[in-house]
């Protein structure tokens, strides 16, 4: 899958923004703040119904709108599909595929992946466990539409069991209703668990290899899926923190809880590695995903670096740049100056500045906004 184009109107810092994308490498350069980031996390959202940055739909609409618009031209295989959204402040937003309305966001995953990597990427393994777990969700949402159906009805199931035990405090009675969202906490929750296991499993097939590699032979690394329960054990724990739970008006017992740790040798990197150490991992984990996706979606993902190359060191970006060659990217930087010592070829260029996209050659610079 490849992306040909992308539309904006009114996103962010951008009124009307039409870009056309090479098959190849795209690099889109300018000073920091310019909006080199936007473009990336537009394709993202396109892709995924949701900014890499967590952010809500009304952050992302132009400020004095009520709506952005993002349209995406995509073609697998030399079939092309079309892609509109609506961003809206007060409402959800609404999504088209070649002019035909879905029902449900969560019907665009798998259209096209992706794979985002920045520079706050390179803390996946030594910040806290939240971001582990968006991680595995991200790519399996992206990879297994069961996953993201169990995921979505877990979610709400958790926070729809919080909201009974804060209206417990002032209807002790609603107790009695406690036993049906456990039922239905557990009956999602394994699901998400034994699927976790699977992905585990999966992760450490493609990522021991590709990090013994950029780590000169010198380290293999494994990874390890850390459940806060048991699929045989989640019922019993539910009613044994029942109380707590009350007290707290909060579930302490579920997938919503679990971790992921990273192994070199006997020492578990995640607190003891070093800052290299933790940086190869993540790189390791970010080239994994591409790996995944071909594996598993039989499809080649668009690969989105975000100013990610000044935070790593020579050899990890000869390694990150030479897997470069086999799928779309599309880079941001804030000079060209990083890219002529690498060998491999730059297919199109795009200066940012002030929302405004250029697109530069060597004999002509055409002005696209």
């Amino acid at each position: 899958m490849i992306i040909k184009s992308i539309e904006l109107a009114d996103y962010r810092n951008y009124g009307c923004l039409s870009l056309q994308f090479d098959r190849g490498t795209n690099i889109l350069y300018g000073d920091n703040a310019q909006g080199k980031t936007n473009i990336l996390e537009a394709i993202f959202v396109a892709a995924t119904t949701k900014s890499h940055k967590g952010a809500k739909d009304r952050e992302i609409v132009n400020f004095g709108k009520e709506e952005a618009h993002i349209r995406t031209c995509l073609e697998k295989e030399g079939v092309e599909t079309r892609v509109d959204m609506h961003l809206r402040k007060n409402k959800s937003k609404g999504i088209a595929i070649d002019g035909q309305k879905i029902k449900k966001a969560a019907d665009l995953m798998g259209l096209c992946n992706v794979v985002f990597f920045s520079p706050e990427d390179l803390g996946i393994i030594k910040n806290g466990p939240g971001e582990r777990r968006r991680f595995v969700d991200m790519e399996l949402c992206q990879l297994d539409s069961f996953y993201l159906y169990n995921l979505n009805h877990y979610n709400k199931i958790v926070n729809q069991r919080n909201k009974l035990l804060k209206d417990m405090y002032m209807n002790p009675d609603l107790r009695e209703t406690l036993g049906i969202w456990d039922m239905q906490l557990v009956s999602f929750g394994s699901k998400i668990i034994e699927r976790r296991k699977l992905f585990e499993e999966q992760l450490n097939e493609i990522i021991f290899g590709i990090h013994k590699k950029l780590s000169g032979d010198k380290e293999e690394l494994v990874i390890h899926y850390e459940p806060d329960v048991e699929i045989e054990d989640f019922e019993k724990r539910l009613r044994m923190n029942q109380e707590r739970d009350i007290k707290s008006k909060m579930t302490s017992v579920g997938p919503h809880r679990d971790d992921f740790s990273f192994v070199i040798g006997d020492i578990d990197i995640r607190r003891y590695g070093s800052q290299g150490q933790q940086r190869t991992a993540a790189l390791s984990l970010k080239l994994s995903e591409i790996e995944l996706v071909k594996k598993i979606a039989a499809d080649t993902p668009i690969l989105l670096l975000d100013d990610v190359l000044s935070e790593l060191d020579s050899n990890r970006q000869n390694y990150l740049l030479n897997c470069i060659g086999e799928i779309q990217t599309i880079i941001t930087c804030t000079g060209l100056e990083e890219f002529v010592n690498h060998r491999f070829e730059i297919n199109r260029v795009y200066k940012v500045s002030e929302g405004t996209v250029t697109c530069m050659s060597t004999e002509t610079q055409e002005e696209v906004q």
